[in-house]
């Protein structure tokens, strides 16, 4: 299994369009990522729904886990973006 704590960048956090384009990203990986916030209990990267439920802001830590084959390109991938400001993403 492979782990990364990531803060993340976005002003709005990991809510509508960084959700958005995370779970985009999450989806298309080839290893399963579920994200949770420090302490908090872990869900489906990919699901923009579950996304939404975490309530993770500007600043806060998160942890990337996923399992399978390219998991650490994986969660290499997605901690890269969470630590992009995916507000000014076009």
């Amino acid at each position: 299994m492979a782990e990364r704590t990531v803060t993340i960048a976005s002003r709005s956090g990991l809510h509508a369009r960084p959700a958005s384009i995370f779970a985009k990203a999450a989806a298309e990986q080839p290893a399963i990522v579920t994200i949770e916030k420090v302490g908090g209990s872990a869900v489906k990267a990919s699901s923009i729904l579950m996304l939404m439920t975490l309530g993770a802001g500007h600043g806060d830590e998160v942890v990337l886990r996923a399992e399978g084959e390219g998991a650490e390109e994986s969660v290499d991938a997605l901690g890269d973006l969470l630590e992009k400001d995916l507000d000014e993403q076009e």
